[in-house]
């Protein structure tokens, strides 16, 4: 092999090196998203929380989903996977059910016990 033709398929061979290794690292980075599926926090309020006024904001945060609810009604986060959302209380015992999918149907749910005195 003359000089040009071996710096040739060498060039070839790193650059075929280098395309395989950007494809591994996109595959593996999409991949953690399904291997670690929807993650779902509540900030506030408390579980088991006695409250006085009927209006209540249910603030938390929701990663690695595609679709979010809040008592069966769906909600919305920004883009930082924070939602803030407003719910009436009615006297007496609520359950507040807040639930996400990814986009695989892999649901989580997280259900408040709350009281409005």
């Amino acid at each position: 092999m003359t000089d040009r033709r071996q710096v040739k398929w060498l060039m070839k061979i790193w650059i075929s090196v280098a395309a395989i290794a950007v494809i591994l690292g996109y595959g593996a980075f999409r991949a953690k998203d399904l291997a670690q599926g929807p993650r779902l926090s509540v900030e506030s309020p408390a579980d088991g929380s006695a409250m006085r006024d009927p209006l209540v904001s249910i603030k938390g945060t929701a990663k690695n989903i595609s679709f979010l609810t809040l008592n069966g009604d769906k909600i919305f986060t920004d883009e930082s996977g924070a939602y803030d959302e407003k719910i009436l209380l009615s006297p007496g015992y609520n359950a507040v059910t807040v639930e996400a999918r990814d986009r695989f149907g892999r649901m989580v749910r997280q259900t408040l016990q709350l009281t409005y005195n």
